[in-house]
This record gives structure tokens, C-alpha cells and sequence, in this order.
């Protein structure tokens, strides 16, 4: 049942997140004028939407994973792959990012959706790892 539910998470949030990613990247104006309203914020804004609409279509796979490994029991992995993701990938990603020449906000937010590969990765070798352990010793089941 978990699996299951792993897959009905990631086909709905992807659903929504294709949604959300559509106008993070076309309309991020739209979006950042209901927050700011100088001309430059809303536009430095929207250049840093762009890259976030990459991490919305990511997260609604790596969040899924995360509620089922939590689910599981394997809160030590979820843990492990978080810290790997922002201080082995997402930090100096936007550090080394942010020493390019014309850099923008879009360039540094690609940080996180670099972040976000890493660790949907990370899940996916761990979640391969544990149906090769059930299928070697599958679990009883009351």
C-alpha cells in the first residue's frame, strides 16, 4: 500500500505542480506583483521564478519520497539526504554560482533544483536498495 500511495502522491503533486511551474516561469511577474510593486524587485523576482518552476516539477517527487521514507520508519536516510542536498549540492552551488561574471537570480537559484536532482537520486538508489532487501527477505505480514 505504501508503494502505491508513493505513486498516487507523485502523479497528483505533479499534476498540480506542472500548474504552478507553467506560470512560476511564463508569469513570474504576475506572480511577484502581488508582493512587490518597484519595477526592479518584481523583475529580479521573476528571473529567480524561472529557476524555481524547475525545482516545483522536481519537489513533487522528492517530497513524496520523503513522506514515504518517513512513513517507513527511515527518518535516519530522509535526514542524511536533506543535509546532502543544501550542504553537499545546494550551498556551494549558489556560492560558486554567485562568483560568475553577470550573474543573475536565475543563475543562483538553479542551486536548488541542482539540489533536488541530487537527492530525488539519492531516494530513488535508497528506494532500489530496499525492494532488493524485501524481495531477499520479504516481510510478514499479520
Amino acid at each position: 500500500r505504501a508503494r502505491k500511495a508513493l505513486l498516487y502522491g507523485i502523479v497528483s503533486s505533479l499534476a498540480l505542480s506542472v500548474l504552478m511551474a507553467y506560470f512560476s516561469f511564463f508569469h513570474g511577474d504576475l506572480l511577484a506583483g502581488i508582493f512587490a510593486e518597484k519595477t526592479s524587485v518584481i523583475l529580479a523576482a521573476a528571473d529567480y521564478l524561472r529557476s524555481y518552476a524547475l525545482d516545483c516539477l522536481l519537489t513533487s517527487f522528492l517530497f513524496c519520497f520523503i513522506g514515504y521514507f518517513n512513513g517507513c520508519g527511515y527518518t535516519a536516510f530522509v535526514m542524511l539526504q536533506g543535509i546532502a542536498g543544501a550542504f553537499g549540492v545546494r550551498v556551494p552551488v549558489s556560492w560558486l554560482m554567485s562568483r560568475q561574471a553577470g550573474v543573475s537570480l536565475f543563475h543562483i537559484g538553479l542551486a536548488t533544483p541542482a539540489s533536488t536532482v541530487v537527492q530525488i537520486a539519492l531516494c530513488f538508489l535508497y528506494f532500489m536498495l530496499l525492494l532488493r532487501r524485501e524481495k531477499r527477505a520479504p516481510v510478514k505480514r499479520a
